[in-house]
């Protein structure tokens, strides 16, 4: 079957044409070529503009699919919104032992800082657990707390926070794994129908927005099991590279089973599923004070609930590997030929992601392993550079980098106006010879490459401020923040001669839109329509007329 895509812009990626053939699912040729090829179909283009499909370096599929699950508290601006969403989908589903959504706005409440009480007046006989949208932080109700054993007189867990009240009592916002980790572990397991139908939820939201392949940042021995259940069920329909988590807990467990649940993926002989990587958390996030710092919060205490904490170190935030642990761990998952991606938010937990992989690199030797900073929100000058020189691929969120209310109200209160003028350096990196890759975070923000890329070359919110943009020597130009969002997350999934650019040879996974990002303002580039996404050449979504 023989394609060919017609009266538009066709944008390779590094140059334009005016025509594309595909045959069986790959590029054939381009331009006049195409025209002159045997072509079955022709699909009119209709002046639209054909590029390569989008790449997610970055992103938690399952998770977001599942948030159609729960309550819908994702757009709620209020904590009364949130609490009269639960009490709806209570009262709706009375049979559901316990009430888990995803993800509440964390800035709507001083601090962060949600109380169990607020929960309790929508439900008080069930347990309720929701998300923050950092995706690092629950907000459970009293009933939940009693279930996980959290009681006012329990110290900190090892890599986690519990907030509590002036009187001693237990708030109801945790913090970290170690903390969140109480409540998940005696939360029933979802029905794995629900997950498998969750995964196609999120490539139904994937594919609406011209992405093809994403990198599942966080994926757990049961997430390998609905992964592969689904690829059974021909139920992926789209690319998906697994990451496994890395926990400083239990690292020593964990890493004797990442080849064998690789092989497994393997052995599930889907095209459209891998896992070849292996995913850290050096630190929390900002908004929490658990990003690590090489200089302390602003505060200079640490905020935990309605008291101020000084404990020593506190107020640099939360380093999770212990002195060399994270390196060695490092070298251990990559003797075992995985890729690393390493959560890093603080330019204190930048800098030790930077060093583990140094120690990697002078340990094991050269070899083609890309490693991967994703977040990497601060930088320490001192360490720009060496992104470039030990091969680091640095994944951002550009949708991130702008003057919204998680900045302003929790962000640049803990960092002070210094050190968050000295966000997002995506620009800086990008002109020392990184390998700049894009990615979403999805569900924690849009999954829309074209809100991200809007924000990338603006550095500007959707109202347009601040005129001139934010931090405006970090803006990227359209034509680079395009290629990061595709080509670059091709080359971070060692997929470059695969897919993410038009050319001969390469896989035929394409987005159309109703008009040139080249050429539209910043602001507009999120209304830009995707009329077709196609996968191999094969339609994998179409807008309705």
């Amino acid at each position: 079957m023989a394609t060919l895509f017609d009266n538009g812009t066709i944008w390779t990626g590094a140059q334009t044409s005016d025509a594309l053939l595909v045959a069986d699912g790959v590029i054939v040729a381009l331009g006049q070529q195409a025209r002159e090829g045997q072509a079955d179909e022709t699909v009119d283009l209709e002046g639209g503009f054909l590029m390569p499909s989008f790449g997610d370096g970055h992103a938690h599929p399952l998770y977001g699919g599942l948030e159609a699950a729960g309550p819908q508290v994702r757009q709620c601006g209020s904590v009364d919104e949130i609490v009269a969403e639960v009490a709806r989908f209570a009262a709706e589903n009375p049979d559901e032992e316990w009430i888990v959504g995803a993800s509440y706005d964390g800035s709507l409440a001083p601090g962060g800082l949600f109380d169990a009480r607020w929960l309790d007046a929508a439900v008080l006989d069930r347990p309720v657990v929701l998300r923050a949208w950092d995706y690092h932080t629950f907000w459970v109700n009293s009933i939940a707390l009693l279930r996980a054993g959290i009681t006012g007189d329990m110290d900190d867990p090892v890599l986690g926070e519990i907030p509590h009240r002036p009187d001693g009592s237990v708030l109801g916002t945790l913090r970290e794994w170690g903390a969140t980790d109480l409540v998940s572990n005696v939360m029933p397991a979802r029905d794995e129908a629900v997950r498998i139908a969750a995964l196609g939820t999120a490539a139904d939201y994937f594919l609406a927005r011209g992405v093809t392949w994403v990198q599942d940042a966080w994926v757990e021995p049961a997430d390998v099991d609905t992964y592969i259940a689904a690829a059974e069920q021909g139920a992926l329909r789209m690319r998906f590279n697994l990451a496994f988590y890395a926990d400083p807990r239990h690292f020593d467990s964990q890493v004797t089973q990442y080849a064998s649940a690789r092989d497994r993926v393997q052995q599930a002989g889907s095209p459209l599923l891998t896992a070849n990587t292996v995913k850290f958390f050096a630190d929390g996030v900002v908004e929490n004070e658990t990003g690590a710092l090489l200089a302390p919060y602003c505060s200079g205490l640490h905020s935990h609930g309605g008291q101020e904490r000084s404990d020593p170190g506190s107020s640099h935030g939360m380093t999770l590997w212990e002195g060399d642990s994270l390196a060695e761990a490092a070298r251990r998952v990559d003797e075992l030929g995985f890729q690393i991606h390493i959560h890093a938010i603080g330019d204190a937990a930048v800098r030790q992601a930077l060093d583990a992989i140094e120690y990697v690199v002078a340990h094991n030797g050269p070899r083609d392993r890309r490693p991967v900073i994703a977040h990497a929100q601060l930088i320490d000058d001192a360490d720009i550079d060496r992104f470039a020189a030990l091969g680091v691929i640095p994944n951002m969120q550009p949708l991130w980098a702008q003057m919204d209310a998680l900045m302003t109200v929790l962000t640049i209160p803990r960092l002070g106006v210094e050190r968050a003028d000295k966000q997002y350096r995506m620009h800086t990196l990008e002109n020392t010879g990184a390998a700049l890759a894009f990615g979403s975070d999805w569900p924690v923000s849009s999954g829309a490459p074209l809100d991200g890329i809007a924000v990338a070359v603006s550095r500007r919110t959707a109202e347009g401020d601040p005129e001139g943009g934010w931090i405006p020597e970090e803006i990227v130009p359209i034509d680079r923040a395009l290629s990061s969002y595709t080509a670059a997350v091709a080359y971070q999934a060692f997929a470059e001669n695969a897919w993410g650019r038009l050319v001969p040879g390469a896989s035929a996974d394409l987005v159309w839109l109703d008009g040139d990002p080249t050429t539209t303002a910043a602001l507009d580039l999120p209304g830009l329509r995707v009329r077709g996404t196609y996968l191999q050449g094969r339609r994998a979504y179409a807008a309705e007329q």
